[in-house]
């Protein structure tokens, strides 16, 4: 049966591992589109279209395994999901919306780049005539994030009878780094993105970055961006002289309050409570983080700066542990590796220097463990969420959430989260490694009420679109287009 509702994203909500036995154990994820998808029903006729990853992803649907109900595994050839993935997914866009380029050496867009970037467009291509054979007339399609950013164009060409929406998880790059792009690339990444009927934000900042990069990079197609009091924003433009008309809107995804305040409560978690306990001493001060070993989370900055808040201020000594559960992202591209080497080298040298006995200043856990980040945002007297730049960065929303007594939220500016959680955190340049280690100081010595009715508020705040209805918000929207 032609499916109603379909969401197509890199990664799907199941992944298969081969048994001895010939047999294959699905092992299905979480969160927000996960959540969202339940939300509508069962009836609904949704289907989810996403890539094989594995090779057990693969063997799974090329032996007719992959059979999970509402969900469509696509079995692209590996050396192109490689190529597109690491190669401009993750070493390119990533790169340009997160600002992350060296740029005395880096990038260089050369052969290698064009070659990849054929790949990239295989890889999109293969999403729209899944999505185009799947759809049945009139149908709703959400494309999921920045390695589909082609796929609305293609898809408009395939089926225009349908409402397609794409949605961005990442910041969008200001014009003058965007421009790095070659202008061709530019162009095509930005008209295949407007091709949706609707693009949807984390926030008001990154849509208007994407608006301008539209107004610079588009300027000879007749582009118009609108962005009028009380209607949505727009761009609108002629491209292969068919005109075009593109609504923006943003959806800031936050915590899902009800299944975080019940996970936090189970078994594991108080286990894991107490084995933290163990390893941070009595009447000791918390200052927790939990990131990926992602370039963007700051995490060595944020280190640097616990160091100099032990050094200019001795009176910490013995009174705050830092537990920083840094979890090894993308271990496949060298830079990632590299930057979790010296995540762990810092935290080593910090306890050479300040450690005593009965005393461990940073205690650093590199192993993913979903049970024992939630005991330290139970824990957590103060959570330091400090990216470089972040699309949102749902840590900032959960902490609040989960937390028993009250925690003080230390905030980059540059999180997509500080426009909605700014007036209550304690807002910090990430690049600012003083500033930063001052902000911790300040954050220590809160007032437990003061950090109690900030924690009610940011909260709140926090919670305010739970993923369920934030993606019932942008299928609404494009129904009602």
């Amino acid at each position: 049966m032609a499916a109603q509702i379909l969401v197509a994203s890199n990664r799907g909500p199941v992944s298969y591992a081969p048994r001895a036995d010939g047999t294959f154990d699905a092992r299905r994820g979480g969160g927000g589109l996960v959540s969202g998808l339940s939300a509508i029903g069962p009836d609904a006729g949704a289907l989810w279209v996403c890539a094989a990853l594995s090779d057990g992803d693969r063997q799974a649907v090329r032996q007719g395994a992959a059979a999970e109900p509402g969900v469509k595994m696509l079995d692209i050839d590996a050396a192109v999901h490689a190529d597109a993935y690491n190669g401009i997914a993750n070493s390119v866009l990533w790169f340009v919306h997160h600002m992350l380029y060296q740029t005395p050496l880096e990038p260089v867009f050369d052969a290698e780049f064009r070659r990849q970037w054929a790949s990239y467009r295989l890889y999109n291509r293969a999403f729209a005539e899944a999505l185009a054979e799947e759809a049945g007339d009139g149908a709703v399609v959400i494309v999921q994030d920045y390695h589909l950013a082609l796929v609305p164009g293609m898809l408009r060409e395939l089926r225009p009878d349908l409402r397609i929406g794409h949605f961005s998880h990442t910041p969008w790059a200001p014009t003058e780094y965007f421009a790095m792009l070659p202008d061709d690339i530019a162009e095509e990444l930005l008209l295949g993105m407007l091709g949706a009927d609707r693009l949807g934000f984390l926030t008001w900042r990154w849509l208007k970055a994407f608006q301008s990069c539209c107004a610079r990079s588009l300027r000879d197609m007749d582009v118009r961006t609108t962005w009028a009091k009380d209607l949505p924003p727009t761009v609108e433009h002629s491209a292969h002289g068919r005109p075009h008309r593109t609504e923006l809107g943003v959806h800031g995804l936050g915590a899902d309050a009800d299944f975080l305040r019940e996970r936090s409560r189970r078994p594991d978690v108080a286990d894991r409570m107490a084995a933290l306990r163990d390893q941070i001493g009595p009447d000791r001060k918390t200052i927790v983080r939990v990131d990926r070993t992602e370039l963007s989370k700051n995490i060595v900055r944020g280190l640097l700066a616990y160091r100099h808040l032990l050094a200019e201020r001795p009176e910490w000594h013995e009174r705050v542990v830092h537990l920083a559960f840094a979890y090894p992202s993308r271990q496949d591209l060298a830079v990632y590796r590299d930057y979790t080497a010296q995540v762990s080298r810092l935290a080593d040298e910090i306890n050479a220097e300040y450690g005593r006995d009965g005393w461990t200043p940073v205690i650093l856990h590199v192993e993913d463990d979903f049970a024992r980040s939630l005991a330290a945002y139970r824990l957590a007297d103060v959570a330091l969420v400090n990216p470089v730049r972040d699309g949102m960065n749902l840590v900032a929303k959960e902490v609040p959430v989960v937390s028993d007594a009250g925690c003080a939220l230390v905030l980059s500016r540059e999180a997509g989260a500080h426009e909605e959680l700014g007036d209550d955190a304690i807002t910090v340049n990430p690049y600012d490694v003083v500033g930063t280690a001052d902000a911790l100081h300040e954050a220590l010595t809160l007032s437990p009420t003061d950090r109690a009715d900030r924690t009610k508020r940011l909260a709140a705040a926090a919670t305010s679109l739970p993923p369920s209805r934030w993606f019932l918000d942008q299928l609404n929207a494009l129904r009602t287009l």
